[in-house]
């Protein structure tokens, strides 16, 4: 999975990590939320965009642990629609 500008992240399961293995969050049905439970993004095929429009969910909060970096190779933008998600490396 790549985020929308093409950043890569690492998918165990349903917990999306950045390349450098740190926990970006947790996928329900096709949104992602951060361990605190607010939104990250919005799956979109491939790719994981910000919508705004769905900013407002919430999930309950989880713990991860960190996992290894991996490297990854980055693919082009996407036009999806949405903006580029804050991920944290």
């Amino acid at each position: 999975m790549h985020t929308k500008n093409g950043r890569p992240l690492q998918v165990s399961g349903t917990t999306l990590y950045s390349e450098s293995g740190q926990v970006v969050g947790r996928i329900r049905e096709d949104k992602l939320f951060g361990q605190n439970g607010r939104y990250v993004g919005t799956v979109v095929g491939d790719r994981l965009v910000f919508r705004s429009a769905d900013s407002a969910r919430i999930a309950p909060a989880f713990s991860a642990a960190k996992r290894g970096a991996r490297a990854l190779a980055d693919r082009a933008r996407s036009a999806v629609r949405g903006d580029e998600p804050d991920i944290p490396d």
